[in-house]
């Protein structure tokens, strides 16, 4: 066999076991079950997708409440396509404004405005107890951490760059932000 033909053959299929396949399953099962519980309590408690939510959050969280919005794609695990058009549509609901960004004219920047403000402080209370009584309720302390651990160590494959926030979270600067 020549050089070239070794070097665009299949790799060989390795299939997965047992084990493998009903973790796999799980997994996707919770991937595609959880965002519609988190949509459907926002979306009756204060009209917001989870995404609107969390992209309301990071930029409450913001410093000035104000995020370009790279840095605010990164924030939410978003392209900006999509955060561009999630921006739009709370624009719309004046519940954030977009501005050129006054160092560099090419970019622009997105904040919160009070109407934002007090939206996410109306759906925090509701949101957190569909978190906890969805996921965090039914860990122990010891699954919660094997939780973070394996979803980092999947993040480090899907977003090996660590462009996303998500993927450098540390727990102890989680519980900073939450004091």
């Amino acid at each position: 066999m020549t050089e070239h033909a070794t070097s665009t053959s299949p790799a060989p299929v390795r299939p997965m076991s047992g084990e493998e396949a009903a973790a796999w399953q799980r997994l996707i099962a919770v991937v595609e079950l959880l965002p519609p519980v988190l949509d459907a309590q926002l979306l009756r408690d204060v009209k917001l997708t989870h995404f609107e939510y969390v992209t309301l959050m990071v930029l409450a969280d913001a410093a000035d409440h104000t995020a370009r919005m790279t840095a605010l794609a990164a924030s939410t695990n978003a392209t900006l396509p999509r955060l561009s058009h999630v921006v739009r549509r709370l624009e719309e609901r004046g519940l954030v404004e977009r501005f050129p960004c006054p160092e560099d004219r090419r970019a622009t920047n997105a904040r919160i405005t009070p109407e934002g403000l007090a939206l996410l402080d109306a759906a925090a209370p509701g949101h957190h107890d569909t978190v906890r009584s969805t996921v965090l309720d039914a860990l122990s302390t010891e699954q919660l951490d094997q939780l973070y651990a394996i979803a980092g160590s999947l993040l480090e494959r899907l977003d090996p760059e660590g462009r996303l926030t998500a993927t450098a979270c540390h727990p102890a600067k989680a519980l900073d932000q939450a004091q």
